[in-house]
């Protein structure tokens, strides 16, 4: 990234400049987080981009804008400096900004699959999910059933247990805590429509996390992305592809590949005009020229679904 951060502050508050690579389109990453009508963990409002973040116990509601550089604003708070400091490792994360994305574009646009997304979305970042928990459930609950409900499910979930702040009339949230779930039946998560085998695992996995057993800074020691993914596969309800998303959406691993998912295949069904799905043996042969990038490969044709079903 060119230039350098900036905090200032005007009228006992402060702000946040973050300079953004070269291949960065702030409006292609909101319209990829404008995906669903049911997505209550942000909200866009004309170009403004609005998400509570919990810091050492307070929320902090973000409004974050783009002109030139991402801007971020704090119109409920006076964050301490080090808050601060952790809303700009978090927006870097969720936007995946210390990524050099030009060898993936030179490869994607000599690409005969890849080089109609990377030129219509192009500047579109992987976002992630930084939270570990949050990752690993969302996952979860979007574990064989459509994307429609899996936002219905994740709006309840959240709506019920998170936490929120309302401001000028609109409420904002933040996705639940560990702790909060850890505490909880399978009956609790069953009322709201989780089969009994997801409550299962993610109580679990809340358990996990909220004693300490199960942390993302524990797993970041893992230096090899394939023992990594076979922790992560050791999580009671976590399979090859519920592993591979989490790597991809909270780790950022470029290499992280669903070969199984449903949607990459109807993606690469419907980028080579096919007439059915294509076989794994297939992807595997179109996905050699991706290696190294196969989560943004991946990602790309994730978003050209987007505008199928718009």
């Amino acid at each position: 990234m060119e230039g350098a951060v900036k905090k200032t502050m005007s009228n006992d508050k402060y702000s946040l400049e973050l300079p953004t690579p070269l291949l960065f389109n702030f409006q292609e990453c909101l319209r990829f987080l404008a995906r669903s009508h049911h997505e209550v963990l942000h909200t866009i409002k004309g170009h403004d981009l609005y998400k509570v973040l919990k810091i050492d116990h307070e929320l902090i509601l973000c409004q974050i804008s783009y002109q030139k550089q991402l801007r971020v604003n704090f119109p409920m708070n006076s964050p301490s400096v080090a808050a601060v400091e952790q809303v700009q490792s978090y927006i870097e994360e969720w936007f995946d900004l210390g990524r050099d994305l030009q060898p993936f574009y030179r490869m994607a646009q000599k690409d005969a699959i890849l080089q109609h997304s990377v030129q219509k979305y192009k500047g579109l970042r992987i976002i992630g999910i930084p939270d570990l928990f949050e990752a690993l459930v969302w996952a979860i609950i979007g574990q064989q059933i459509n994307l429609t409900f899996a936002y219905t499910l994740k709006k309840r979930f959240v709506e019920h247990f998170g936490e929120s702040v309302t401001y000028k009339g609109d409420t904002y949230w933040v996705f639940p805590s560990c702790e909060r779930i850890a505490s909880l039946t399978t009956a609790d998560l069953r009322a709201l429509q989780f089969t009994n085998r997801k409550s299962e695992y993610v109580i679990a996995i809340a358990q996990e996390m909220a004693s300490g057993a199960l942390s993302k800074e524990q797993l970041l020691q893992i230096k090899d992305r394939a023992h990594m993914k076979k922790m992560l596969m050791s999580i009671r309800g976590v399979g090859e592809w519920t592993a591979d998303y989490v790597l991809m959406k909270c780790f950022h691993e470029p290499t992280s590949f669903p070969i199984a998912d449903v949607g990459l295949h109807n993606a690469l069904k419907m980028q080579l005009a096919l007439d059915r799905k294509p076989t794994i043996d297939e992807i595997k042969k179109w996905e050699v020229p991706w290696r190294g990038w196969q989560a943004y490969a991946t990602f790309y044709l994730w978003r050209s679904l987007d505008d199928e079903t718009v």
